[in-house]
């Protein structure tokens, strides 16, 4: 399963990474491994009207997961994506110049699962970095 990671380079700009999370088939379907978090969270964008963040950067390392609505994410170098319901994004650029998000067809409702600190995230890593 493809995760894309927002992360904070050495040039101080964010930029995209696609992770490869495996999934392991079994009678209950294909899943990942456990992946330990500090807390989950959720957000409704339903009485906040569309939103556009200007550059900013992550709080700390989360998933956001897209339940309903579609954001548009912009990194350092202008490369945009979009991000709507079964995509899941990493933001992990909590240093640097960060990223903006656009609400581009709202309201949204999302799920944020903290990481925690010790999760290494290098053996998702693909040569698909942008």
């Amino acid at each position: 399963m493809l995760v894309t990671r927002i992360y904070s380079g050495d040039d101080g700009h964010s930029h995209f990474e696609e992770l490869d999370m495996p999934l392991v088939i079994s009678d209950a379907g294909a899943m990942s491994t456990k992946i330990p978090i500090e807390t989950l969270f959720f957000r409704d964008t339903t009485d906040a009207g569309p939103e556009v963040w200007d550059f900013h950067v992550a709080p700390r390392r989360q998933f956001a997961l897209h339940v309903i609505g579609r954001t548009e994410i912009e990194v350092g170098s202008g490369e945009k994506r979009t991000f709507g319901p079964g995509d899941v994004l990493l933001a992990d650029d909590p240093t640097g110049q960060g990223h903006i998000s656009r609400e581009v067809d709202g309201p949204r409702f999302q799920v944020f699962a903290v990481l925690a600190d010790h999760v290494d995230l290098d053996r998702w890593r693909t040569l698909h970095t942008t």
